[in-house]
Formats: C-alpha cells, structure tokens, sequence
C-alpha cells in the first residue's frame, strides 16, 4: 500500500530521479552585495553583529586551540573553521528555546547563544567547572540553559533522537522546534533514514540541517553517494528540503526562518542540505593533504563564509576595519588568558565517577571506588592529581 495513488501504466519504465534537479538558494555575493533579485531577510544592526562575533568567536577559538593541541596541551580538537555561516546562520534563525542537537562541529551556535570562552575551556580541559565533569572528549559540549545537547561520539545517534524530542515538543504544545546537524557522511548511517523517516509519520517539528562539506573524513562525496547530494532523499519521506549556499549567511538565516515557521505552525519536518567546505581538517587527528590538494582549498578560501559577512555589514557601514582590530586582538587575548586559567583549575572531584546514574551510590560502587582509592594510594605518581585528592581524606 502506498499513501498516494499513483497512474497506471501498462509498458514498464523506470526512473532514476534525475529529472528532480535541486536549485542552491543563495542571497549574499562574496563583496557583500545581494544577487539581482534576491532580498534580504530581515536582520537589524544589533542582531548582524551578534552573529558575526559569534562567527570570529568560533574562528579564533579553533586557531588557538587547534595550536594548543600542537603544543600538547590539549588531547584533541574539531574545528568549525570554512562552516561558520552555515552554523551561525541557522542558529541565529531560531528561537533561543529552540533545542540544538549537534554533531561535533557545531561550537559556534553556542558562541552565539552566549556560552563564554570559560565554558568552552572548561569542557576542553575536562576540569572541576566542566559541566560533564570530565566524563567526554573535548569538544562534545552541552548546555541545559541554552538548550544544546550534550554531544555524542556515536554518529548520527542525534538525528533519532532529534525526532523523539520534536514529538515531545509536538504533545507539550511548545511552539518549539528541534535542530540537528549533521554532515553528509552522518547521512550514510541508518539513523539518518530512522529520523527522517519517523520524523515524517509523525509530523514532528524538527529540523534536518545537513552541513555537506564534501568529506567524510577522507572520502569524497563522490565516493559516498551516486545521487545528488543529500537533499534527494527529503522526497522519499515527502519531507520539505531545500539546498542552500552553505557559506551564504543571509541564505543560510531565511532558509532556516522559513523551514522552522514550517515546524512550529505546521508540524511539517523539514530537511536543509547547506552546501559547505571544511577548510580545516577533519580533526587534529587528520591530515587533508593525503587526500584533497591546496589548490582546491585555495579555491574555497576565496569564499570564506567570515570575510563574505564582513563585506557585507562594512557596505552597510555596520563595521569598519578598526572595530575588525580590535575584535580580533581582544579575543585572541581572551582565549589566550582563559585557557591558562582553566589548565590550572583541578579535575572533577574523584567521588563524582560513581554518582549521577543512581538517586544513592549503590554497594557495590562504592566498593569498587574504595578500590580504585587504595590503588591510587598506591601509586601516586601515576595519579599524580588524584593522588593530591585522595590524601586530602576523599
């Protein structure tokens, strides 16, 4: 059974979706200008300039940290860096009570919605301030107050859930919807089709953003898929989809405007393919150079998402290249003294690896860390910081 009738035909034919050609929406010229015909969304002088320190926010910190990492003062690190418009751009589209699901490469809508340089560090040096207290890698935030869930190793675990916590809002009567972002690759795994699936039965106010920025990892989207791109597979869950210039803010913002007035008023799920490039690699773990050439970089730094901002709010007499100076100094001094505060603050206390999963310590767990407690006194300096806590009488 099919929920459609569909014509009958007495000759067989097949198709293979080819004549269903997408068009990429796109607003913003790289000098800042608008291409004929389009119109800008309705953004003023205060909220543009929230955005674009969001974006320069995102952007510094990754430089910085990414360095840090080098200097192995950090374990790992994923930059943002070539996605900041795509990310910010549709965050900033949003209701602030709206929840967030990220992948990983998603810091800059907490940039955005206030989460300060201290937080950031916090979680990426896993100390005693670090909301999941030490528990995940670096850069898999979360924050309850500004409504991002915490992050997920797993890929693509967040789009089901995405779905599942539409519905909830869908039964509250919230008027709220769910974004979850994901790469291309993400879209490879069976969850994708799960969420968007379920997504679709159910009318749930969510929101599918797709950062395709050509690489899962190392492989090309070439080598993931024969279709066209990611957005396609929105019209076999009869799923609203639009493709956007992922590096086009003023697309990016009324693509997702448009898509979540479609999941609050309606309850029609909607599907966002943002056509992007991951300028940095993959994570510090990756190097690009084994797999994509400089030239092809060169190609995509020319449309570099934050100087295509930049010219636009300079055009609009909203920023000058004084105000530029002094973002970019003030904020590299900030991450710089933020990230020697936060090396030196001490780990979580070492009761908190048994507590948060039951209402009391079962006896068993508290067996075992009297355990790990007397194997700690036993070789201090291997434990050199919680050693220093357990003599303290934890």
């Amino acid at each position: 059974m099919t929920t459609t009738k569909s014509k009958t035909v007495y000759t067989p034919g097949f198709t293979d979706g080819a004549e269903y050609r997408i068009p990429t929406f796109k607003l913003l010229k790289q000098d800042g200008t608008l291409y004929k015909g389009g119109k800008a969304p309705d953004i003023d002088k205060e909220k543009a300039l929230r955005i674009y320190h969001a974006m320069v926010t995102t952007r510094v910190l990754d430089e910085r940290m990414l360095a840090a990492q080098r200097q192995g003062r950090l374990s790992f690190y994923m930059q943002c860096t070539g996605e900041e418009a795509a990310i910010i751009g549709s965050t900033a589209a949003l209701d602030d009570a709206d929840m967030i699901m990220a992948q990983y490469r998603e810091q800059g809508s907490l940039a955005y919605r206030g989460f300060t340089i201290d937080e950031f560090m916090n979680q990426l040096f896993g100390n005693e301030k670090d909301y999941g207290k030490g528990r995940q890698m670096p850069v898999h935030y979360g924050s309850s107050k500004l409504n991002y869930m915490t992050i997920s190793s797993p890929l693509a675990t967040q789009i089901p859930q995405a779905t599942g916590y539409a519905y909830g809002q869908k039964m509250a009567g919230s008027k709220q919807c769910t974004i979850v972002y994901f790469g291309e690759g993400a879209a490879s795994e069976g969850d994708f089709h799960a969420g968007l699936n379920m997504a679709a039965v159910h009318r749930v106010p969510a929101i599918f953003f797709c950062r395709n920025n050509g690489y899962a990892i190392s492989t090309p989207a070439n080598e993931q898929f024969a279709a066209d791109g990611i957005a396609p597979r929105g019209f076999g869950y009869k799923m609203d989809t639009i493709r956007v210039d992922g590096n086009d803010l003023l697309a990016v913002y009324q693509a997702t405007e448009a898509a979540r007035k479609l999941a609050v008023e309606e309850n029609r799920p909607v599907l966002i393919e943002a056509m992007t490039y991951r300028l940095a690699a993959h994570s510090s773990s990756d190097d690009p150079s084994g797999y994509r050439s400089k030239d092809e970089e060169a190609v995509w730094r020319e449309k570099d998402p934050i100087l295509r901002v930049q010219n636009w709010l300079t055009r609009k007499k909203w920023w000058s290249e004084s105000q530029e100076k002094e973002l970019q100094e003030r904020l590299r001094r900030e991450v710089l003294e933020t990230m020697k505060r936060a090396q030196k603050l001490p780990p979580p206390p070492l009761e908190t690896l048994v507590t948060d999963v039951y209402d009391e310590v079962p006896p068993l767990l508290n067996r075992q860390f009297e355990k790990l407690k007397a194997h700690i006194r036993k070789y201090p300096d291997e434990y050199p910081k919680s050693a220093a806590h357990v003599q303290r009488g934890a």
